[in-house]
Order: C-alpha cells, then sequence, then structure tokens
C-alpha cells in the first residue's frame, strides 16, 4: 500500500485507508490497525507505524499483521460474552442473585445483587473499598475475595455507574464458579478459537513477542501514592478507588509488564489483533451466528444490546447508555450512522463494534494512548467508513 501502512483495502473503501494513513501523518498516531467484515467479506484490514515509541538510539520496530496490543475497555462486552452464553445455555440466569453461583457475594448488603446488575454496571461494585496492597489486580483470588466483602457504593439496581476496572472480575467470578475455567480460558475456547479471533484475556508466553508496547499520555507513570486519601466525599472515594486501588489498577506503571500482560483483568488489559475484534463483531451482526458458529442467540443478542440503564454516569461524568456489556450507540458516541449498532470503546480511542443494518464487524486498536474513549482518529475512521456504505 504505502511505506508506513500495510494490508489489504477493497479499492470501494480506499477512502477509510486514506484515513487511515492520515491518522498517522496529521493526527499523531504511532501504531495502530484496523479490520472491517461486511456480510462476509474482509474490505478492510491494515496496519502500520511503530510497535514502541522510538527515541534518538531505538530502532525502528514496525507494526506487523500479528502485532497483538492491548485494547482496555473495548474487552468488557468481550468478556461480557462468556457470561452471556451461560445463560443462553440454561446454566445461570440474568435475573437470579449472583450469590446463587458465588455465595461469598452476598455478604454486605448484596444478597439481591443479581447477574443483570453485573452486567451493565448496576452491581453497586465499581470499586473495592479497602485499600489494596500493590499488584492486587494480577491476583485473581484476593480480588474476589475483596469485592465479595465489599459494601455497595450505592444501591444495586438504582443507578448505572460505569465499573471501569472491576467488571471483568464480577463478570469472570461467576463464569469459573459454573465451568472451572477462567475467564481467558473460558473465552478462548468457545469465543476466539471457533472463529480464529486473535484476541486473548491473559497472553501466553509465547505470544508475549507479538505485544507493542502501549505509549501512555501523559506519562504513563503510577499516580500520586496519596490520592486515595485526597478524596472527601463518598463520590469522589468511589472515583478515586475505581481507577487506582490499587495504584496500577487502570495499567499505569505496569501496562508493558509481562505480569501485566500474562494476567486476566477484562475489564482493563485484553490483547488483541483488530482483525481478531472485528471478526467477532461481525458474527454478532449477523444475529450471533455466522457459518455454523453461534456466539450467542437473536434472542438474547438483542436484549443484551439494549438499553438496560442510561443517565449521567458520575465516574464517566457524561451521559451514557448501557446494555449487558455493550455500549449501544448515541450520538454523542456513534458506532457509524445506523442506530442499530452496538460495541465498546476503549481507553485512547481504540474501538470495537457491530453494525446489524449492514452485517458489518469493525475492529480498530491501537498503542499510542490519549487518555480519552472518542477521539478525531477512530472518528475519522468512522465518517470515512460510513462514506463508502
Amino acid at each position: 500500500m504505502t511505506d508506513t501502512i500495510a494490508g489489504t483495502v477493497d479499492p470501494a473503501f480506499q477512502p477509510v485507508a486514506d484515513a487511515f494513513a492520515k491518522n498517522f501523518s496529521e493526527r499523531g498516531e504511532l501504531g495502530a490497525a484496523l479490520s472491517v467484515v461486511i456480510n462476509g467479506k474482509t474490505v478492510v484490514d491494515i496496519w502500520g507505524g511503530e510497535r514502541t515509541k522510538r527515541s534518538a538510539d531505538t530502532h525502528s520496530d514496525p507494526w506487523q499483521r500479528d502485532t497483538l496490543v492491548g485494547f482496555y475497555s473495548v474487552g468488557k462486552p468481550l468478556s461480557a460474552l462468556c457470561l452471556l452464553q451461560l445463560i443462553d445455555q440454561g446454566r445461570i440466569s440474568l435475573d437470579s442473585p449472583v450469590s446463587h453461583y458465588w455465595p461469598e457475594f452476598g455478604a454486605n448488603g448484596k444478597a439481591d445483587v443479581t447477574i443483570r446488575h453485573i452486567l451493565s454496571h448496576q452491581s453497586g461494585l465499581p470499586a473495592v473499598r479497602e485499600k489494596l496492597p500493590e499488584g492486587a489486580m494480577l491476583d485473581w483470588p484476593l480480588m474476589i475475595e475483596k469485592l465479595a466483602a465489599t459494601e455497595p457504593w450505592f444501591e444495586p439496581g438504582s443507578q448505572s455507574v460505569y465499573h471501569t476496572n472491576t467488571y471483568g472480575y464480577l463478570v469472570g467470578e461467576p463464569v469459573r464458579r459454573l465451568t472451572g475455567l477462567s475467564i481467558g480460558e473460558y473465552f478462548n475456547r468457545y469465543i476466539a478459537e471457533p472463529i480464529n479471533a486473535d484476541v486473548f484475556f491473559g497472553v501466553k508466553e509465547q505470544n508475549l513477542p507479538r505485544v507493542a508496547d502501549t505509549n501512555w499520555h501523559p506519562s504513563g507513570a503510577a499516580p500520586d501514592p496519596h490520592i486515595l486519601d485526597m478524596a472527601s466525599t463518598e463520590e469522589e472515594r468511589m472515583e478515586a478507588y475505581s481507577y487506582f486501588n490499587p495504584s496500577g489498577l487502570s495499567s499505569l506503571g505496569v501496562m508493558n509488564t509481562p505480569a501485566w500482560r500474562r494476567a486476566e483483568i477484562p475489564s482493563t488489559n485484553g490483547q488483541g489483533t483488530a482483525r481478531g475484534v472485528a471478526k467477532i463483531y461481525h458474527v454478532l451482526a449477523q444475529g450471533g451466528s455466522y457459518n455454523e458458529v453461534t456466539l450467542l442467540s437473536p434472542e438474547l443478542l438483542a436484549e443484551a444490546t439494549r438499553v438496560q440503564w442510561q443517565g449521567l454516569c458520575p465516574i464517566l461524568k457524561r451521559e451514557a447508555s448501557f446494555g449487558l456489556g455493550f455500549q449501544v450507540t448515541r450520538p454523542d458516541r456513534a458506532f457509524g450512522t445506523n442506530p442499530h449498532s452496538f460495541g465498546h470503546f476503549g481507553s485512547g480511542g481504540s474501538l470495537g463494534f457491530a453494525d446489524p443494518d449492514l452485517k458489518l464487524g469493525f475492529g480498530y486498536v491501537i498503542n499510542d494512548v490519549i487518555p480519552r474513549w472518542q477521539s478525531d482518529r477512530n472518528k475519522a475512521l468512522i465518517d470515512a467508513l460510513y462514506q463508502c456504505v
């Protein structure tokens, strides 16, 4: 294609490739990949830039076809798919208490918290109240123990508050209790492998060399060690603890370490290719099944992509619309121009979504993270795409 952009693009979608190239030349992109699949045909599959941020004494490390990269909250609905599959199979009920499957969870006022509540950010557990030791986010049993013991920050079911970093633990533990598999193992076996999607929660040793470094603005350093003590109100504490209890929970200071990449923190540290993300959303855009592979029934997919709660979220500081794991398209966070689209942004602008009206799956992954979801980069790609369809 060009010296900096590799891959393939259907000629009818050349404006998308042009917008992708402009992200590098005009919008500061470091390294990225983009994939779009429409009704079984891959119309865009491109990548470019650098896997690591170069300094004066480092050599070029170009993005490859199989480069993996962390995509942050793009992983939330992908992890939710694991629990939704078990609901489809009748092994767990959407409106049953979580404590039916995870008895310890019922402590401290959570006996009536349902599976629907945890899937739609309504469980009241966007953070653990007890201060956790450094590295606790890498210890699944410890995080599960502390979440089970935590008193809700708000009355469960009364509102949705974005569970920035706890979501994957809350969704993953019922999966583990029912199947004996970690959520990463379950996801690989029943979501990713059947459609050959190169996406992981917990990167195995042999795949670590494929992972691109994340460049986080402004520094990627750990937060002020006293940040949890600075909050003066309950809402401020909830927000601070949701991001920084422990300090590395949001990946700051640890995102490029092997320990972070190996761990299973599905809210935050999923790793994959754009192609893998687009494949999953392409199946969902078909109604949940494609080529004899079923990820979800049409009925449950419809419920999962219906707005379960919307309103002002005190964590996000804006209006939000939550489904069951998925974000539902809305004018200020649009997945294209069609009203039935659904997906999820990741911090910095990574994105996966499905457009059922076009039978379209979209995946975009990056390694230069400016801490916000929507960006001028992904907006340029979406705008160019919808001019072509």
